[in-house]
């Protein structure tokens, strides 16, 4: 077909040179492939060479502590595919003989690995016609054939996939789903289009009835809720070293396995005064504190995919201190644990050791 063939001859001209397009080892592609997701390139190079580094085959990370994994993980969000990625290389390597599974039929049984993931690697490590479907493809055939439906219902999901069987070049289908993607990161652009670099738009619906601009249709997501967090970040000293104390989250949710200070969640924002009544805050410092004995505070905004944060960190430095519940460990030690990214930007941002020990 005249799309498949124009579109793997524009790729071999224009692709970006990236790493992971000069291997056919699954465990590569399905790094590349679980960061990228909801990363941009630019981002996510230096957290994949930094996750191979660290973990350079499915057996190192299947053998890793928990908090490793985080750890490298740190900063690209989505926790829970960090997560799931550890739990899928122990079951490929007590199940798989720490092979991959070849198939898209067997891939997406692995935790984590739903259709998108499971269709990359299938069709660029071993050569199956299954095609992908990610943000960029769902513009590129939206646009090209004039589809005015919303692109993230599950309806039009089906007719994309139904679609690209179709396209798909089986004697390369990685390449195929490669070559898709590729044009709508660099020409099918979301906003402005380069309809004329676009090896098909002779035959593109939206350029010839000037709806590029009105194309894709998605649904609008619902408001983000609003949460407050308070953190107390608890300096003290032993032995003449500054230490903290640090809750590790080990509930469901996506921070689940992280590090955080010890936090006070509010349904609205608290003057001081009042955070420093709440029971939570007693109960952590047994009623020893008084308005006004905090060191420091800094404000933070932080967004996430349904979540609204909006953060303050309360510096105290205590003369004696216990909360009961929480790790202790000496300041110089905290970069060693996996935290959040607004805990992160924080510890970034303040200058402890000019100020504070």
């Amino acid at each position: 077909m005249h799309f498949t063939s124009s579109l793997i001859c524009w790729y071999d001209q224009h692709k970006r040179k990236l790493p992971w397009r000069d291997t056919s080892d699954p465990y590569r592609i399905w790094v590349s492939e679980v960061i990228l997701q909801q990363t941009r390139v630019d981002q996510g190079l230096s957290y994949y060479h930094r996750f191979l580094e660290k973990f350079p085959d499915i057996g190192s990370l299947a053998e890793s502590a928990p908090d490793e994994v985080m750890k490298v993980w740190q900063g690209l969000g989505y926790y829970s595919r960090a997560r799931h990625m550890h739990e899928a290389a122990k079951d490929i390597c007590d199940n798989h003989s720490s092979r991959f599974p070849s198939s898209y039929k067997e891939l997406i049984k692995l935790k984590g690995i739903g259709d998108y993931s499971a269709s990359a690697i299938a069709s660029i490590a071993f050569d199956e016609p299954s095609p992908v479907i990610d943000g960029n493809v769902l513009r590129v055939i939206s646009r090209y054939f004039g589809i005015s439906e919303p692109v993230n219902s599950v309806k039009v999901k089906k007719q994309v996939k139904e679609i690209l069987k179709g396209l798909i070049d089986h004697k390369q289908p990685g390449t195929f789903n490669q070559a898709i993607m590729e044009l709508g990161a660099l020409v099918c652009l979301p906003n402005k289009p380069n309809c004329g670099d676009c090896p098909v738009n002779p035959e593109c619906f939206a350029l010839r009835n000037k709806l590029a601009g009105s194309l894709p249709v998605i649904d609008k997501s619902k408001p983000k809720k609003v949460h407050y967090f308070n953190y107390m970040v608890f300096i003290g000293k032993e032995d003449g070293e500054p230490v903290t104390w640090l809750h590790k989250r080990i509930f469901p949710g996506i921070w689940r396995n992280l590090y955080d200070f010890p936090l006070i969640e509010t349904p609205e924002e608290l003057p001081e005064e009042m955070l420093l009544s709440h029971p939570a805050f007693i109960e952590m410092t047994h009623d020893t504190f008084k308005a006004g004995s905090h060191l420091h505070v800094e404000r933070d905004r932080h967004m996430l995919t349904h979540k609204e944060l909006y953060v303050k960190f309360f510096i105290f430095q205590p003369s004696t201190l216990n909360p009961e519940g929480y790790l202790k460990i000496q300041w110089k030690d905290i970069y060693k644990y996996p935290v959040p990214r607004l805990i992160e930007k924080f510890l970034k941002k303040v200058d402890f050791d000019r100020v504070y020990f």
